[in-house]
């Protein structure tokens, strides 16, 4: 019951950053092409709720990135009020808010390693991390490929929608940088997902 209510704080904050972002954002469109795949994600996951249950540090990762996705929406990836400041104070070239996210998208590895071990035979190793971190990088390229197309079709630059703020090579910065951050994810919460995993089974159990 504990576990419920958490998961129904989690949706009510999503639910809140939505509202939120949704009011007057920078620009329409592009919030609508930013937020989208996120509330797909959202549905997705109270869709199969019942079918596919999963821990609390799951659904704290994916409320994350979600509500990330959000404030980037709302302001759009480059105007992001605190990392312009950073951007200013530090002297950088460009607001990172964009590789932030990207870099913290890699959390979704956990979410990945989950789904494998509750859901598959495969053991818990080093094939499972392997597979996850595929997965996580096979998303973070697919997103890319999604941004391309969204660009092209709108026929609009894409300072805007993918944050690329005029470098070429914004997409590998942002898969490498995903890469990175499964990688991280995987060093330092592996053991801390197993004692999840180990207390859900037994709760389930």
């Amino acid at each position: 019951m504990k576990r419920k209510y958490f998961h129904i704080f989690l949706l009510a904050t999503v639910i809140v950053f939505f509202i939120w972002s949704s009011i007057k954002p920078a620009h329409y469109p592009i919030w609508i092409l930013e937020v989208g795949p996120s509330v797909l994600l959202i549905l997705t996951v109270l869709f199969l709720y019942k079918k596919i249950t999963l821990t609390n540090l799951s659904y704290s990762i994916i409320a994350l990135l979600t509500i990330l996705t959000f404030i980037g929406g709302h302001f759009t990836y480059d105007d992001v009020p605190l990392f312009d400041w950073i951007q200013h104070h530090y002297h950088l070239e460009r607001n990172h808010y964009d590789r932030f996210g990207h870099f913290l998208k890699g959390l979704t590895v956990i979410v990945i390693r989950e789904i494998l071990i509750l859901k598959t035979t495969l053991p818990i190793g080093k094939w499972i991390q392997f597979i996850a971190v595929n997965l996580t990088l096979s998303l973070a390229a697919l997103y890319e490929i999604a941004e391309w197309i969204a660009s092209r079709l709108s026929n609009r630059e894409t300072k805007d929608f993918v944050g690329a703020q005029g470098d070429m090579w914004d997409a590998q910065w942002d898969m490498s940088l995903t890469l990175a951050g499964s990688i991280i994810a995987l060093l330092f919460l592996s053991r801390f997902h197993n004692r999840f995993l180990k207390s859900f089974k037994n709760e389930d159990g």
